[in-house]
């Protein structure tokens, strides 16, 4: 669920999620410990931490002081997986639930009310998950868009089976719209203002015993030295599944998955 949109008290929001409807608009991870999962993350990405909004045991990841990231101890609590969710802006939470359902996805959680805006959890046909927000961004929400420190990509059956449903769940054919969706090669490449925001490839199997090849949504995170970044994380109690020149999947100390890319090939 959208846990922790960080939208500090007092502050005057700039956009609201219908300004850029069908775009992701902030990444979250639920884990089961907030301390361990804040010593690794600060160790592996470098983050630092405020407060959110919700209390404990939820915390905004910052970047420079730029929000990068929600994070929400609730897992065990919640039963809940632990995982990094990407969430999409949507106009209506209500709607977007509708129309995943008539196009054969399933809610898990809301839509729910929390202030400034509705969120819920949602998983598309091949049961990748993914969550919605409707209603305001934090204040320097642009700076997030435009430092680009998320990127996601979503690992499916069948890439343009998928950007149907999410096309027609987010507008992303509508007549200007905020989002542009291209086909390139074997990928759905999905844009924002010139800027690739998302990817979408074919490939995953759904049955597969391993969940990392089955369909999910990948959140990769802009790193300057994507080994430095792996040797951490095992320091830190994660592990490496996979390493190359400029990328790598790494695995944190509760299991989530998430990807460091080198910066210069982000996106």
């Amino acid at each position: 669920m959208k846990h922790d949109m960080p939208f500090p008290a007092g502050e005057e929001s700039l956009l609201s999620t219908h300004s850029v409807y069908g775009a992701p608009c902030w990444v979250s991870l639920t884990s089961r410990d907030l301390k361990i999962t804040e010593e690794f993350y600060s160790a592996v990405l470098g983050w630092r931490w405020r407060p959110a909004k919700l209390g404990e045991p939820f915390r905004i990841a910052l970047v420079d002081g730029v929000p990068v990231a929600g994070v929400a101890a609730v897992a065990a609590m919640w039963q809940m997986a632990v995982a990094w969710t990407p969430y999409f802006a949507v106009r209506s939470a209500d709607e977007a639930v509708s129309r995943a359902a008539e196009r054969g996805g399933t809610a898990a959680v809301g839509p729910i009310s929390l202030p400034p805006g509705r969120a819920a959890l949602l998983a598309d046909r091949d049961g990748a998950t993914f969550g919605i927000w409707e209603g305001e961004l934090f204040s320097d929400w642009e700076t997030w868009r435009a430092s680009r420190p998320a990127f996601i990509r979503l690992h499916t059956r069948d890439a343009f089976d998928a950007a149907m449903f999410y096309g027609g769940v987010f507008d992303w054919a509508e007549p200007g719209g905020c989002c542009e969706v291209q086909y390139e090669g074997d990928e759905v490449v999905l844009r924002n203002q010139g800027d690739v925001v998302a990817r979408i490839e074919s490939g995953a199997l759904e049955a597969a015993p391993d969940p990392s090849i089955r369909p999910h949504w990948q959140v990769h995170f802009a790193v300057e030295d994507v080994a430095a970044c792996a040797r951490t994380a095992e320091r830190h109690g994660g592990s490496v599944l996979s390493l190359g020149d400029d990328e790598a999947v790494l695995r944190d100390t509760d299991g989530a998955q998430f990807t460091v890319t080198a910066r210069r090939f982000g996106g």
